[in-house]
């Protein structure tokens, strides 16, 4: 695995890329915290499942989410594997935290629809 100083500024600036972007942004904040499915995304972004899952697909095609599969439903979440982990982590580490989504979610009854 890389270390910070060992990171090469192509592979750095296209992640910073991929973060760029608000929704992929809060998307990894949360799933710093919390592993989500598509469907928690769908309601949290009120954006339809394609568009969740483009954004989810860009992330993990960089290596900086993972998907763990539980029965037909996928959660996905940080990849802690990732040689951007420490990179990402302090990038997002002075976000505000998006718990209050999730609790949002939560009381409207969708915290996990999938199960």
């Amino acid at each position: 695995m890389q270390t910070n100083q060992e990171l090469d500024i192509e592979s750095t600036a296209n992640v910073l890329k991929l973060l760029g972007d608000k929704t992929r942004l809060t998307m990894i904040k949360i799933m710093s915290e919390h592993e989500c499915c598509v469907c928690e995304f769908v309601d949290l972004f009120e954006m339809s499942q394609p568009a969740i899952s483009q954004h989810l697909r860009k992330l993990k095609d960089g290596g900086i989410v993972k998907e763990t599969r539980r029965s037909q439903w996928i959660f996905y979440s940080l990849n802690p594997s990732s040689s951007f982990y420490s990179f990402i982590t302090t990038v997002i580490r002075d976000l505000p935290s998006q718990q209050y989504k999730l609790d949002e979610l939560e009381v409207q009854g969708k915290r996990i629809c999938c199960d």
